[in-house]
């Protein structure tokens, strides 16, 4: 695959998968056996895990999109930089629904091999989101 394919797939990845739910496009352009770097804990390995990861975020954030800012891509690897803005309208790893607004980054690397997505390495601001949300204090705000 040329780079630009694969810049192509991993486009597809985040607007139809990530962006979009659409589950199908997994079973086509992500690897059975496919592996993520993190993913939460209990998440099971595969093709399976990443569906599980999607579905857990596009339940709590349904409205979800998704701004593509960069995509670089060199040999087998894309790095996409991106940010996500959604409201928090179900549960989130054990965080009731707050209704707020977030935005947040993210930048990923995915691995393809034989037109599918077989390893994934993101890094998301986390962190940030959490403080959007009213869970963790951002700087200058007391935790009381």
């Amino acid at each position: 695959m040329s780079t630009e394919q694969n810049k192509a797939l991993a486009r597809r990845i985040i607007e139809e998968i990530i962006t979009g739910g659409n589950m199908s496009v997994a079973d086509e352009l992500v690897a059975l056996d496919w592996v993520g770097n993190p993913t939460p804990p209990d998440v099971p390995p595969g093709r399976e895990g990443l569906k599980l990861v999607v579905t857990m975020y596009r339940s709590a954030f349904p409205d979800m999109k998704t701004t593509i800012h960069d995509i670089i891509a060199e040999g087998d690897k894309v790095v996409v930089r991106m940010t996500h803005s959604a409201t928090h309208k179900g549960e989130f790893m054990g965080i009731p629904p707050t209704g707020k607004s977030v935005s947040f980054g993210e930048i990923s690397i995915l691995r393809f091999a034989e037109s599918k997505n077989v390893e994934f390495w993101g890094q998301t601001d986390s962190m940030g989101m959490m403080q959007q949300l009213g869970v963790i204090p951002a700087p200058g705000q007391s935790g009381s």
